[in-house]
């Protein structure tokens, strides 16, 4: 005789969930057996017709006290050869997000084309005041290879011209949370979120880091991001900090959680499923019974589960562009939640599973830092063939240079009929030149150099990707 321990739940893998929910339409209108079985209950347990009212967990900003729902949505941009201007998907996953009571919205790690994306979905949608906002803020000044002294010093009117051009496009009053990139020149950054909070345009500040992955060292020279991030939590005044934290890499549990804790500083947790690794380890393993006991029923709820349990996490960022996905994500922050004893078990369990595969060897085929290209999966522009110059009008260009904003040293000399140039520590190289006033430098940037009516270069510019670094005679 069957009893209710027989009546297993059934389970679904993310690919099933995905092709019984297409888009935000059917989302809304799951059945309640379906919605029971997500749950980890039967069709006629009680109280299914609850289930449809999916209740999130919440959890305080530690600084205010300040409700959020634990999962939030990371814009995300599509991949080609999909529109970046089409915020079909987009709009439904967003749709899908506020209709079962999220709200946390984050754009750190989409881009300049997820965040566009994702700000045109909701304005088109109208429901960009629904949101709880998060974005990066930051700026920094562009040095040349070489470049071996302290970074230079942000400019506070282009971090403010930032915010407000994501103000505008937010269409928001307010931005709710702005993280600052902790390689970034923070005192200058500090200093003006500090005036925009004063003027009620932007709630929270928060500082985002990303870890290396784990077994890698620091190479020399680069700071601890571990003991940056000790250093920025006890010194600097923060609400959040911004960080990778997953079943699959834990090493944040040691430190970084306990301290959040000890300075009541919120945490908004980066990449819960391992930046997708952690499902190709379970992708051979089913899911273990005894994750209904804290109501999982997919890799992707137990997943965020553990993550969701740590009582210093705030909120769990999870980024898609499909709406079973994210339906699937808020599931995870629903329910029972594992205690720390079930916690160890969880963690024992991903620990043997197969190891993290290890990326194919790549060939680079981006272009060098400061060259120009075009858009991903398209060939860059072709330069012009180089042309052989006199010495009289290479003669124009030796001598010494320097970049005002950074200080780094710039020497051009001419050997023959070519011109090589050293910057800072860098190893000198070629300059190849294109016409008589434009050059490529060896580490692929082009240079244009600015002659008066007289014939004698006045100046230089360094087309370092999108940024121009002047260059002035010495």
């Amino acid at each position: 005789m069957e009893t209710l321990r027989d009546r297993t739940p059934p389970t679904f893998s993310r690919r099933e969930w995905l092709s019984l929910s297409v888009g935000a339409g059917a989302t809304m209108a799951l059945t309640p057996a379906l919605l029971a079985a997500m749950s980890g209950r039967q069709s006629g347990d009680k109280p299914a017709a609850n289930l449809a009212k999916l209740k999130l967990l919440h959890r305080a900003i530690p600084s205010t006290g300040e409700m959020l729902p634990v999962i939030s949505f990371g814009a995300r941009a599509l991949k080609p050869p999909a529109d970046p201007t089409d915020t079909t998907a987009l709009k439904e996953v967003l749709q899908t997000h506020a209709e079962h009571g999220g709200r946390v919205v984050d754009t750190m790690h989409g881009g300049p084309q997820g965040e566009a994306a994702i700000t045109k979905a909701a304005n088109e949608l109208g429901i960009q005041s629904k949101f709880f906002w998060t974005t990066p803020l930051w700026v920094t000044t562009p040095t040349l290879p070489g470049h071996d002294g302290p970074p230079p010093k942000a400019d506070p009117a282009a971090i403010r011209t930032q915010f407000e051009a994501k103000l505008k496009a937010f269409n928001v009053p307010t931005i709710d949370a702005a993280m600052l990139l902790a390689h970034t020149d923070l005192t200058t950054h500090l200093a003006v979120v500090r005036e925009l909070k004063k003027e009620g345009k932007l709630r929270y500040v928060g500082v985002s880091d990303l870890l290396p992955p784990p077994g890698m060292k620091a190479p020399p020279g680069m700071p601890d991001v571990f003991a940056r991030f000790e250093s920025m939590m006890r010194e600097l005044p923060i609400d959040f900090i911004g960080v990778d934290y997953s079943i699959g890499d834990r090493r944040i549990e040691e430190k970084i959680l306990p301290l959040a804790l000890e300075k009541k500083i919120g945490v908004m947790a980066y990449f819960p499923f391992d930046r997708s690794r952690i499902f190709k380890r379970a992708s051979e393993t089913r899911l273990p019974e005894w994750a209904a006991e804290f109501d999982a029923t997919t890799w992707a709820q137990f997943f965020l589960k553990y993550v969701v349990s740590h009582p210093a996490v705030t909120v769990v960022r999870t980024g898609t562009t499909k709406a079973g996905h994210m339906l699937d994500n808020l599931h995870g922050g629903a329910g029972r939640l594992p205690d720390e004893a079930m916690r160890r078990r969880m963690a024992e369990l991903v620990d043997v599973l197969p190891p993290t595969p290890q990326p194919k060897p790549q060939v680079v085929t981006m272009p060098p830092p400061g060259a120009q290209g075009g858009p991903p999966g398209k060939a860059p522009p072709a330069q012009a063939a180089s042309i052989v110059l006199s010495a009289e009008v290479l003669d124009r260009y030796a001598g010494d240079w320097k970049d005002p904003a950074a200080g780094t040293p710039v020497t051009i000399r001419r050997d023959g009929t070519k011109l090589l140039i050293k910057s800072g520590t860098a190893p000198e190289g070629p300059l190849v030149a294109r016409s008589e006033t434009r050059f490529t430098a060896p580490w692929g940037a082009p240079i244009e150099f600015h002659v008066d009516a007289q014939g004698k270069a006045t100046g230089a510019t360094v087309e370092h990707g999108p940024f121009r670094i002047p260059l002035e005679r010495q």
